[in-house]
């Protein structure tokens, strides 16, 4: 029995057990081997999961907040835009865009919020 035990454990390898080491002679573990500065893959799929949660929480807002919101942090097609630029595109003044961001956000804060 401890014969299979000592083989099972033989094949595994931690992330994080030094294989080797680099020219200066610093320790190389086969997770700086595997891993990268930025993990690109994984932000995107929190980043995609955090837009399909808040798009599913948009139905408390009214269709003005739902546009301020989406041009302002750019979600869906849109790009990002200043409060001035929405401003001009939706013929209201800055200040109104910024009172509609703020309250569509403190909405969407509450929506979100501990059930």
């Amino acid at each position: 029995m401890h014969l299979r035990t000592t083989k099972r454990v033989r094949q595994e390898i931690k992330l994080y057990e030094p294989i080797g080491s680099d020219r200066d002679g610093n320790e190389i573990s086969l997770m700086d081997i595997l891993s990268s500065d930025e993990d690109e893959v994984l932000d995107t799929v929190v980043l995609n999961m955090d837009r399909s949660l808040l798009k599913d929480r948009f139905h408390c807002l009214s269709p003005r907040e739902q546009t301020v919101l989406e041009l302002r942090f750019g979600l869906g097609d849109h790009e990002k835009l200043t409060q001035r630029q929405i401003g001009r595109h939706l013929g209201i003044s800055r200040s109104y865009v910024s009172r509609i961001e703020k309250r569509a956000l403190g909405k969407l804060l509450h929506e979100m919020g501990p059930s």
